[in-house]
C-alpha cells in the first residue's frame, strides 16, 4: 500500500508536475470571470517557477547537502568487505526488454563502478537488488532490474557464482528489506553500498535499519561541488530535472522517517 501511495503522491510532488497543474489550472481559471484575476496569477506564477527550477542553481543548492553527507573515501584492499551491494535504478526495463540489451539511464556509474570493485575486492559477492520499480513497467511486463545486469556483469568478467541477485524490490525500502532477507549477513560481516551520492543518505538508513553493517560508495554525482551552487542552467529540463531529483529524495526522507522505516531524517556517517 505505501508503494502504490508514494507513486501516486510522488507524481505531485515533484515540482515540475506541481507547476504545470497550477499553471493548467490558472488557465482554465482565467476563463471565469469571477475569478480570472487570480487565475492569470496562478499562471503567472507558474511561469516564475519554471523560470527559477530551469535556470536558477535551486536544484544544486538542494542536491549538494545530499551528495556531501557521506563523502567519497578511500578504501583500502586490505579491507575485509564480505560483499558489494548494488542498488537498483540505472537499468532502463522498458527499453532492456524491447531492444533485448542492458539500457542503462544516466544512472550508469551505479553499474559501470562494479567493474573496477570487483577486481579490487576479489573475494567479496556481488549483489545487485532491483526489480521493476514503476508502475508502468509492472503492467507491460518488463524484464526485472536485475535480469537485465546478469549479462552486463558478466561482461565484466564476473563469474556467475560470485554473483547474487534480488529482483522483487520496487523501492529502496524493498531493496533493503529483500537483500536482507536473501543474504541474511553475519555479525561482523561488513558491505559496500554502491549508489548515487544523492540517494545515499536514504539507502544507508534503509539499509542500517535492515540490519546491514554498510559502508558508502556513492557515484554518479549531479554536481561538481560547492562551486556549481553559483552555476545557472542553460537547457531549462536540467535544472528542472535536478530540483526533480533533490525534492524526490528529501520528501522520500521525511515520508521514511514520518512511518518509522528510518531511524533518522538524515543520517550520519
Amino acid at each position: 500500500m505505501f508503494y502504490y501511495l508514494a507513486k501516486t503522491l510522488g507524481f505531485l510532488i515533484l515540482p515540475s508536475n506541481a507547476a504545470l497543474v497550477l499553471g493548467l489550472l490558472g488557465l482554465g481559471l482565467s476563463f471565469i470571470r469571477r475569478v480570472q484575476r487570480f487565475g492569470r496569477f496562478l499562471m503567472g506564477f507558474a511561469l516564475l517557477a519554471f523560470a527559477v527550477m530551469g535556470w536558477s542553481p535551486l536544484g544544486n543548492w538542494l542536491i549538494q547537502p545530499l551528495e556531501e553527507r557521506f563523502p567519497q573515501q578511500a578504501i583500502s584492499q586490505q579491507a575485509k568487505i564480505a560483499g558489494i551491494i548494488v542498488l537498483g535504478g540505472a537499468v532502463d526495463t522498458h527499453i532492456s526488454t524491447t531492444r533485448h540489451e542492458t539500457a542503462l539511464t544516466d544512472s550508469a556509474e551505479r553499474m559501470t563502478a562494479i567493474a573496477g570493485l570487483s577486481r579490487q575486492f576479489p573475494e567479496a559477492r556481488i549483489i545487485f537488488t532491483g526489480g521493476v520499480g514503476s508502475l508502468a513497467g509492472q503492467i507491460w511486463g518488463d524484464i526485472t532490474e536485475a535480469d537485465a545486469s546478469r549479462q552486463l556483469f558478466r561482461s565484466f568478467g564476473i563469474p556467475d557464482e560470485r554473483m547474487l541477485f534480488e529482483n522483487r524490490s520496487r523501492d529502496t525500502y524493498e531493496n533493503a528489506v529483500f537483500t536482507y532477507d536473501l543474504l541474511k549477513p553475519k555479525p561482523g560481516e561488513t558491505y559496500l553500498l554502491v549508489t548515487s551520492g544523492y540517494h545515499m543518505p536514504r539507502s544507508m538508513a534503509l539499509f542500517r535499519k535492515a540490519g546491514f553493517d554498510v559502508m558508502a560508495y556513492p557515484v554518479n554525482y549531479r554536481t561538481a561541488g560547492p562551486q556549481d551552487g553559483v552555476r545557472p542552467f542553460y537547457a531549462m529540463s536540467d535544472g528542472l530535472r535536478q530540483v526533480n531529483l533533490a525534492v524526490r529524495e528529501w520528501v522520500g526522507l521525511l515520508s521514511y522517517r514520518l512511518s518509522g522505516r528510518i531511524d533518522e531524517i538524515f543520517p550520519e556517517p
